[in-house]
Protein backbone atom coordinates (compact mmCIF):
# COMPACT_ATOMS: atom_id res chain seq x y z
CA UNK A 1 0.00 0.00 0.00
CA UNK A 2 3.44 2.50 0.90
CA UNK A 3 4.37 1.86 -2.89
CA UNK A 4 1.30 3.68 -4.44
CA UNK A 5 1.24 6.89 -2.57
CA UNK A 6 5.15 7.04 -3.30
CA UNK A 7 5.52 10.10 -5.15
CA UNK A 8 6.78 9.35 -9.14
CA UNK A 9 8.65 11.33 -11.54
CA UNK A 10 10.32 9.81 -14.58
CA UNK A 11 11.17 10.97 -17.79
CA UNK A 12 9.84 8.48 -20.48
CA UNK A 13 11.23 10.03 -23.52
CA UNK A 14 12.54 13.57 -25.20
CA UNK A 15 11.69 14.14 -28.91
CA UNK A 16 11.59 16.35 -31.36
CA UNK A 17 7.64 16.46 -32.03
CA UNK A 18 8.09 19.36 -35.15
CA UNK A 19 10.61 21.22 -36.80
CA UNK A 20 9.96 23.89 -39.60
CA UNK A 21 12.57 26.09 -41.67
CA UNK A 22 11.74 28.85 -44.15
CA UNK A 23 13.74 31.00 -45.70
CA UNK A 24 11.12 32.88 -48.31
CA UNK A 25 13.08 35.56 -49.98
CA UNK A 26 16.15 33.34 -51.04
CA UNK A 27 18.75 33.81 -52.43
CA UNK A 28 17.92 37.40 -52.86
CA UNK A 29 17.93 38.21 -49.58
CA UNK A 30 21.08 36.32 -48.61
CA UNK A 31 22.74 39.28 -50.76
CA UNK A 32 21.34 42.17 -48.44
CA UNK A 33 24.21 43.99 -46.49
CA UNK A 34 21.93 44.60 -43.46
CA UNK A 35 21.96 42.96 -40.23
CA UNK A 36 18.56 41.58 -39.47
CA UNK A 37 16.19 41.70 -36.15
CA UNK A 38 15.72 38.42 -34.44
CA UNK A 39 11.98 37.74 -32.78
CA UNK A 40 11.69 34.69 -30.18
CA UNK A 41 8.53 33.63 -28.77
CA UNK A 42 8.55 30.75 -26.91
CA UNK A 43 5.65 28.52 -25.25
CA UNK A 44 4.92 25.59 -23.07
CA UNK A 45 2.20 23.41 -23.32
CA UNK A 46 1.26 20.52 -20.74
CA UNK A 47 -1.30 17.52 -21.86
CA UNK A 48 -2.51 14.27 -20.06
CA UNK A 49 -1.35 11.06 -22.29
CA UNK A 50 -2.80 8.30 -19.77
CA UNK A 51 -3.38 7.95 -16.52
CA UNK A 52 -0.30 9.68 -14.69
CA UNK A 53 1.19 10.00 -18.34
CA UNK A 54 1.79 13.83 -19.44
CA UNK A 55 3.56 15.10 -22.42
CA UNK A 56 5.37 18.49 -21.53
CA UNK A 57 6.53 20.16 -24.86
CA UNK A 58 8.82 23.80 -25.41
CA UNK A 59 7.71 25.84 -28.81
CA UNK A 60 10.22 28.01 -30.19
CA UNK A 61 9.55 30.31 -32.79
CA UNK A 62 12.50 32.47 -34.38
CA UNK A 63 12.03 34.70 -37.33
CA UNK A 64 14.88 37.01 -38.47
CA UNK A 65 13.69 39.51 -41.16
CA UNK A 66 15.59 42.86 -42.75
CA UNK A 67 13.05 45.50 -42.67
CA UNK A 68 9.78 43.85 -43.47
CA UNK A 69 11.18 40.87 -45.26
CA UNK A 70 11.81 37.57 -43.57
CA UNK A 71 15.39 36.25 -44.10
CA UNK A 72 14.13 32.82 -42.23
CA UNK A 73 11.76 31.43 -39.55
CA UNK A 74 11.96 28.61 -37.31
CA UNK A 75 9.23 26.70 -35.79
CA UNK A 76 9.97 24.28 -33.70
CA UNK A 77 8.04 21.62 -30.72
CA UNK A 78 10.44 19.58 -28.11
CA UNK A 79 8.87 17.29 -26.39
CA UNK A 80 8.84 14.92 -23.46
CA UNK A 81 6.76 11.80 -22.02
CA UNK A 82 6.97 12.06 -18.13
CA UNK A 83 5.56 9.52 -15.65
CA UNK A 84 3.86 11.76 -12.73
CA UNK A 85 2.03 10.02 -10.21
CA UNK A 86 0.82 10.91 -6.53
CA UNK A 87 1.95 14.58 -6.08
CA UNK A 88 -0.18 16.54 -4.44
CA UNK A 89 -2.60 18.72 -6.61
CA UNK A 90 -1.32 21.98 -5.92
CA UNK A 91 2.17 20.97 -6.98
CA UNK A 92 1.33 19.42 -10.35
CA UNK A 93 0.82 22.98 -12.34
CA UNK A 94 4.74 24.26 -10.58
CA UNK A 95 6.27 20.70 -11.93
CA UNK A 96 4.06 21.09 -15.45
CA UNK A 97 5.61 24.94 -15.57
CA UNK A 98 8.82 24.17 -14.39
CA UNK A 99 10.71 21.30 -13.21
CA UNK A 100 9.59 19.18 -17.11
CA UNK A 101 9.85 22.55 -19.28
CA UNK A 102 13.36 23.04 -17.56
CA UNK A 103 14.25 19.01 -18.88
CA UNK A 104 13.27 19.38 -22.27
CA UNK A 105 14.38 23.45 -23.18
CA UNK A 106 18.15 22.36 -23.38
CA UNK A 107 17.40 20.05 -26.19
CA UNK A 108 15.14 22.62 -28.21
CA UNK A 109 17.98 25.36 -27.80
CA UNK A 110 20.27 22.32 -29.28
CA UNK A 111 17.94 21.84 -32.38
CA UNK A 112 17.10 25.09 -33.28
CA UNK A 113 21.03 26.47 -33.23
CA UNK A 114 21.61 23.17 -35.54
CA UNK A 115 18.81 23.58 -37.96
CA UNK A 116 19.66 27.40 -38.43
CA UNK A 117 23.59 26.41 -38.47
CA UNK A 118 22.70 23.80 -41.15
CA UNK A 119 20.60 26.58 -43.00
CA UNK A 120 23.69 28.27 -43.92
CA UNK A 121 23.65 31.07 -41.39
CA UNK A 122 25.34 31.49 -37.93
CA UNK A 123 23.32 29.77 -35.09
CA UNK A 124 21.22 31.58 -32.79
CA UNK A 125 21.49 30.43 -29.41
CA UNK A 126 18.16 30.14 -27.29
CA UNK A 127 18.71 32.36 -23.90
CA UNK A 128 18.72 30.16 -20.55
CA UNK A 129 14.91 30.36 -19.16
CA UNK A 130 13.90 30.53 -15.84
CA UNK A 131 10.98 28.73 -15.98
CA UNK A 132 10.06 29.40 -12.51
CA UNK A 133 9.81 32.97 -13.27
CA UNK A 134 8.30 32.40 -16.35
CA UNK A 135 5.34 30.07 -14.42
CA UNK A 136 4.77 32.81 -11.67
CA UNK A 137 4.25 35.69 -13.89
CA UNK A 138 2.11 33.36 -15.68
CA UNK A 139 0.04 32.27 -13.00
CA UNK A 140 -0.21 36.42 -11.40
CA UNK A 141 -1.58 37.08 -14.94
CA UNK A 142 -4.37 34.10 -14.98
CA UNK A 143 -5.44 35.05 -11.48
CA UNK A 144 -5.80 38.62 -12.29
CA UNK A 145 -7.67 38.32 -15.38
CA UNK A 146 -10.09 35.70 -12.98
CA UNK A 147 -10.49 38.61 -10.46
CA UNK A 148 -10.97 40.77 -13.65
CA UNK A 149 -14.18 39.00 -14.42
Amino acid sequence: MADQETPVFQIQRVYLKDLSLEQPNSPAILLEQESPSVDIQLGVEALPVAEGIFEVSVTATVQTKIQDKTVFLVEAKQAGIFEIRNIPEDQMGAIMGIACPQIVYPYLRGNVADVINRAGFPPVHLAEINFQAMYEQQSQAAAASSIAQ
